[in-house]
Formats: structure tokens, sequence, C-alpha cells
């Protein structure tokens, strides 16, 4: 690591108490030496969401996504094991599957046709004679951790790659349930199990993906001022936020049915509480009565990133339920149009000449402590680290 970026990763001070902190300085949300740090060391060696479970449930079926520019592939094999791996053909570094989704008896890269089976083994290998010292065996795709936890796929970058396709990674990586908690314990109680997958929705936004959560994780700071219809349906001064491990939770009660009714939001957002969950670094779950919405924020550079939106709902048919449904994505659109509005404000301002770094309010904003705190140690911890492992 060199001596610049070690000083603004120490320039951060993560043992001061909450009432004392600073925010994370402003250089970490459009430095590039940090960004790429980022890429390497939190979304590279974290567990990431890439996909939905539904979509790879058959032998053959397969999905592609890409995590801080690394292009990821998940695919059932024959017999029925969920894979996943870079994919990326071990010949060239074209991508082996391009469409989104799909399914497939075999796996080919279109450039030079290049041919792997369902378990990554390479199998075809055209006008590759007379080549010495090539081993099949020993090129098939990189392979990737898989866990699934409720509806999500997680993927998890940091097991270094085998000779054999058919081991996910050569060291610990931890196990995802423990990453998770306490939100798989505690979400068993919200029966989410019983929610359906509608629709997803996705966004670019002009601002750091760091922006977007410290954002959704300021304890309903910005709601009254940002989102009124919100404000009309959550009991703000009920608003706690929970912290544990990888995650934090914010708990707003609702407001009684006749109280909120009157609005487009209280229609569609009831229940006794509104769950705002969060796991480091990216992922968001939002969870009211028959309904959760997850939310996962993708790098795309220091001052871009991607926001997408699944839809989930415990009642999908019928026209009632189609107009709740209907309504209530075109309520998490309005929000989510409003947050994009003030996070672009923010990365403007994180430029300016007159910000350096801010307070946080010991209320509201314990989450986002929490999160600059982990992601501090993340990134200081990898930075003392060769960017590759040694051979």
């Amino acid at each position: 690591m060199n001596q610049s970026l070690e000083d603004t990763l120490n320039s951060f001070d993560s043992e001061l108490p909450l009432d004392r902190a600073h925010t994370i300085p402003s250089s970490w949300y459009f430095d590039p030496n940090i960004y790429a740090l980022e890429c390497r060391a939190v979304f590279g060696e974290t567990w990431q969401v890439a996909g939905r479970s539904e979509q790879s449930t058959a032998p053959g079926s397969f999905l592609t996504t890409e995590i801080a520019g690394e292009p990821i592939l998940l695919v059932r094999d024959a017999d029925g094991v969920l894979r996943g791996f870079f994919n990326v053909c071990r010949h060239r570094a074209a991508r082996v599957v391009c469409a989104p989704e799909g399914t497939a008896t075999r796996l080919r890269c279109r450039y030079h046709g290049w041919t792997y089976d369902l378990a990554g083994r390479l199998r075809g290998v055209p006008e590759f004679e007379g080549v010495s010292e090539f081993s099949r065996e020993e090129f098939g795709l990189a392979p990737v951790a898989v866990e699934t936890w409720g509806p999500l796929v997680f993927v998890h970058m940091g097991g270094l790659p085998t000779a054999d396709p058919r081991e996910a990674t050569n060291r610990s990586i931890g196990d995802l349930r423990a990453y998770l908690t306490p939100l798989p314990q505690r979400a068993d109680a919200l029966e989410l199990a019983n929610l359906l997958w509608v629709a997803r929705r996705e966004y670019e936004i002009a601002c750091n993906w760091k922006v977007f959560v410290d954002n959704y994780l300021d304890g309903g700071y910005h709601v009254n001022t940002i989102h009124p219809g919100l404000a009309g349906v959550l009991d703000c001064a009920q608003y706690r936020t929970e912290i544990a491990g990888n995650t934090s939770v914010q708990i707003s009660p609702l407001k009684p049915a006749d109280a909120a009714s009157n609005s487009e939001t209280g229609k569609v957002r009831t229940g006794a509480n509104a769950y705002y969950w969060w796991v480091f670094p990216n992922l968001m779950i939002n969870i009211y009565e028959g309904v959760m919405d997850t939310n996962l924020v993708l790098p795309l550079g220091p001052d871009r990133c991607r926001v997408i939106f699944d839809f989930y709902f415990a009642r999908t048919e019928g026209e009632e339920a189609e107009r709740f449904i209907a309504d209530s994505m075109a309520i998490a659109d309005q929000i989510q149009r409003e947050d994009q509005e003030i996070c672009e404000e923010v990365q403007r301002g994180l430029r300016s000449q007159s910000f350096s770094t801010g307070r946080f309010s010991v209320k509201r904003e314990a989450a986002g402590y929490h999160f600059h705190r982990l992601l501090a140690g993340r990134l200081r911890d990898s930075g003392t680290k060769p960017a590759f492992p040694e051979s």
C-alpha cells in the first residue's frame, strides 16, 4: 500500500465514541484509489447477492451478473448442484455466457469456442493441437463460493481459484448464515418465505455507492424533509436502530390505519412495524406487512452506482392484489426518485473544498458510523496485503 493511500485510510478515526466521531473523509467518495481498493477488499471479500434462487432451480439453468467489475456466472449442474464461477474464459478472458439468464447443456465461449461443462470443467478446445505443457484439468472456469438464504443467492469471490473447479475455495471465507446473523433468525418470525417475487426495477445514480448507503442508514433523519409521504406513515418519534455484527436494522412503528390510510403511502405500507435491514456492505431489505423489497447497490465507478430493487408480495393473484402491487411499486419508485435527487446533490457537495468530514447525530446515525467503521476495517486490513496472492 503506498504511503498516500495509507495516510488517507488512517485519516479516519474509528475508535472514537459516536458523540465525538467524524464521518469518513470526503475524498473516500471519489478517490479512484479508494474505489479500486473497495472493489477488491470490500466487494471481493464479502458475501454478495448475485441473484434470486428461483432463477436457477432446474439443471442447466443459469444467470449472470457483474459485481464491482467482476463478471459472475451461476449455473445448476446436471446433478442439481448450484455452482458459481467467474464468467471469464480461461483462453482470452471473454465472457463465457452473455445472456442474463436462461438454460444450457454446456457453456461455450463465443470468441474461440472453448467449451465447459456445467460443472466448469474444460471439455472442448478447438485447434489446440501441438500446445505443450497444457492440461485441460488446470483450465476449468475459476470458481466462486455460492450459498443461499431465503430467496437470495450469494457469492463470495474471496476464495482463491483452484485447479479443480468443483472446489469453490481453498481457504475459509466463513459461513453465510453466520455473516448475516442476526438477520436470518429475526426474519424467520416475519414469514418472508411466504412472499413471492413479482418484479425488478433498476436505477443508475450519479453518486458513489457509499452515499446511497449513508442515506439509507441515517436512522430516518431525512424522512421528514425528503420523504413527506413516508413521514405520514412512520411514527418517527419511536424510530429506533439496532446494530449487530455485519448488520443493522431500523425499526419504526407504523401509524394507526385511521391516521395514515388517507395517504397513498398509507394504503400500501401497513402493519405494526416497518423494518429496514442492512447487511454490510450493500444490501438493504425493506419489510412491511405482506411486502418486501430488496435494494442492492453496486458500484459502477467512484461517482456512479446502480441500485437494483426486487419486489416481493404475499398476495399476487386477483385484481385487488394487482392494484396493490402496482400502487406499492409506484410509492417505492417515488421514494427512490427522492433519494436519487438528494444523493446526487450530496455527491456534488462532497467535492467542495469547504467540506472534509461531517458529524453524526447520536440519536439517529449510529448505523451510519457502524458502516464507516466496518468499511475502514476492511480497507485497512486489505491494504496491508498484496493485491495478488504470492505463488
